[in-house]
């Protein structure tokens, strides 16, 4: 009999050569708008149409292949492209994001995280780093990554298990974090979308996901130390080899310190204004507070701060960012901050056309209605499998 894993390896060709296989995801995007638009013209010529389960209207097929389709087609394309979500709450965290990026910000404070664990916690640390790393996007790969192999030598250990470590932590982890990066924006965005096929008005904030996101970051940094003392660790052994370390990667220069300690104060003094801003409005005491909270309730659900996550994410990173600038002198004027900005926006340049293709789509699957007929067909279907 064959070893499993001559099986789980004849598994992954497979995947691996399916996966190369499929085109890219913009054009897939492009692939399903243009079935969407031949899908409404066949079930149109049917007359399918469903009740709508609350108000009993009847929801017909709206088709698009037809002189009025194509001229709605037309017409729409920019409008569909500017106001799909995802795109403008993506680019505006952004910003700020990729200003604390190249501020050097981030890079600064993961290598804090890293070289001031105790030797105990050096594995988790480096793992927790990883997971926190996706906030900025790929810094995690570039940084991270050969930081931890060169700490891990310099521990005394092997330094693959260090790699190993940081890679499980920036791959396994990506999306969990406990703070809001550029992910979180982009699927509340695309579920926004979604949603509103079945109610135009329903909205997804960024930080909807964010308990199970926060609760994430710490099972996933702790199966990873887990999977890493004892699997990966074992299996390597002991390291007896050389390595060349660069030395720079070890330590943090005074330039790079001076900043944290800048940022450090810039973001408990933006803290500190979100909580007054937060604060329940009946703490008369503190003039002005609660001043982002929903003005008719005094909550914060559907309140402007939660409904500005995605400005407050651009402003206190900017504002972090700068702060981080001066200190390291990494920063010096206005034209640097609007480089860094740009830099970042420059990246999104494959974004922006996936974007574009995602967004006809989802506006012809909501003109046709199919999602609304497709929602009531399944809820049947379901309701009769149950009921045999």
């Amino acid at each position: 009999m064959k070893p499993l894993t001559g099986y789980l390896n004849r598994f992954l060709d497979i995947v691996e050569r399916v996966g190369n296989v499929l085109p890219h995801p913009a054009s897939l995007f492009a692939i399903f708008a243009l079935a969407i638009v031949v899908l409404s013209g066949i079930f149109a010529s049917f007359n399918l149409s469903v009740s709508h389960p609350s108000t009993g209207e009847t929801i017909e097929v709206i088709s698009l292949m037809n002189v009025e389709g194509l001229h709605r087609m037309l017409t729409r394309m920019v409008t569909n492209f500017t106001s799909f979500a995802p795109l403008g709450t993506v680019f505006v965290s952004m910003l700020g994001i990729g200003l604390a990026e190249s501020s050097g910000l981030i890079g600064a404070a993961l290598k804090k995280l890293v070289l001031s664990a105790p030797p105990k916690l050096l594995t988790f640390a480096i793992v927790l780093a990883g997971v926190l790393s996706n906030m900025a996007s790929e810094i995690g790969y570039v940084l991270l990554v050969p930081l931890a192999a060169i700490i891990f030598h310099s521990a005394g250990r092997h330094p693959l298990v260090g790699l190993a470590a940081a890679f499980a932590g920036v791959s396994g982890g990506y999306s969990a974090n406990l703070l809001l990066g550029t992910v979180d924006p982009l699927l509340a965005g695309i579920s926004e979308e979604a949603a509103k096929l079945v109610d135009p008005s329903y909205t997804v904030n960024p930080a909807a996901n964010y308990y199970f996101m926060a609760a994430s970051t710490f099972f996933i940094a702790g199966a990873g130390t887990w999977v890493t003392e004892k699997v990966v660790q074992p299996r390597l052994g002991t390291y007896e080899g050389d390595a060349d370390i660069d030395e720079d990667m070890t330590y943090l220069s005074p330039e790079e310190e001076k900043g944290l300690r800048y940022a450090l104060v810039a973001a408990m003094l933006f803290a500190g204004f979100l909580v007054w801003a937060t604060l329940p409005m009946t703490w008369e005491l503190i003039p002005g507070a609660g001043f982002l909270r929903n003005p008719e309730t005094g909550g914060l659900l559907r309140s402007p701060f939660l409904s500005s996550i995605v400005a407050f994410i651009f402003l206190g990173a900017i504002f972090v960012s700068v702060a981080y600038g001066r200190g390291a002198g990494t920063i010096k004027n206005d034209t640097q901050v609007v480089e860094g900005m740009g830099k970042a926006i420059s990246t999104l340049g494959t974004y922006t056309v996936l974007v574009f293709f995602a967004a006809q789509f989802v506006s012809y699957f909501n003109w046709t209605n199919l999602g609304q007929i497709f929602a009531v067909k399944g809820a049947e279907g379901l309701q009769g499998s149950a009921q045999e």
